[in-house]
Parts: C-alpha cells; sequence; structure tokens
C-alpha cells in the first residue's frame, strides 16, 4: 500500500518476484492473504504445507499458476544452475502481510536453549543458524 495507495480497501494487492539462479524465498507465511503465484519466465519448485504437515509440491513451467492457502508455510525455489526465473504473485488483500521463518525464529532474540531444545539440537547449532541471518554491516 505504501508504493500504490489505491490499493487500500480493494483486498488486492500483488508482487513481483525475481529470483536468480540457484536462489529461494525461504519458507513464510502470509497471515491474511491466500497467493496466486503465476510464472512469466524461468522454472520454480514451489509448496506449502499443510495443517496436517503434508509438504505439496509442484515444479512450475512459464505460464503455470499455484496456490498458497492464507496462512500456511510455503517457499520458491529457483534450482536452475544457469537461468533467473521471474513470477507476479497475487494476494487477496492490500496488506497480507509476511512472516518470514528463518527470521521469526533465528533472528528476533528467541533464547538458544529454546530453539536447541525445539529442534532437537544444540546451542552452538542455532548460533550457526542465526550467525548466517545477521543483518550485514
Amino acid at each position: 500500500m505504501a508504493e500504490f495507495p489505491a490499493l487500500n480497501g480493494q483486498s488486492v494487492s500483488y508482487a513481483v518476484l525475481e529470483f536468480p539462479s540457484n536462489s529461494t524465498n525461504p519458507p513464510h507465511t502470509h497471515p491474511r492473504a491466500a497467493e496466486l503465484l503465476f510464472l512469466i519466465d524461468g522454472t520454480l519448485e514451489v509448496g506449502f504445507v499443510d495443517t496436517k504437515n503434508k509438504l505439496f509440491t509442484q515444479s512450475l513451467q512459464v505460464g503455470d499458476l499455484f496456490v498458497f492457502p492464507k496462512g500456511l508455510a510455503h517457499f520458491q525455489y529457483n534450482a536452475d544452475p544457469q537461468f533467473p526465473a521471474l513470477a507476479v504473485s497475487a494476494f487477496g488483500s492490500a496488506n497480507a502481510g509476511t512472516v518470514s521463518i528463518p527470521n521469526t525464529l533465528f533472528a528476533t532474540g528467541v533464547d538458544d536453549n529454546v530453539l536447541a531444545i525445539s529442534f532437537k539440537t544444540d546451542v552452538a547449532t542455532i548460533q550457526k543458524l542465526k550467525a548466517g541471518l545477521a543483518p550485514k554491516p
């Protein structure tokens, strides 16, 4: 809405997504909207996990559509080692919101012990994950 105020109150928005070679849009959710992704160029591996922890994935080619249900964790991945991918996502809200799962868990100050126990690992591993997500100076 900040870039295009006319969306305010329209219950719709969009985003253009560029995926360089071997890049990902890490697992995330949109708490206020479903997402309809349309692949314009390249290829993408996409998927979401439903409320029963079942993974749904698809390999998208140019012209394909994929729906990510509202609030469910999902991702996009350009596995092509040479070519970028380009997609447009439409959302059923002017303010879909984005919750990055890696950032939410590892870059917000959640206690290392809580994360280590939750992921059945050790604090050193959690600290390595956090270091990889720390903002660059």
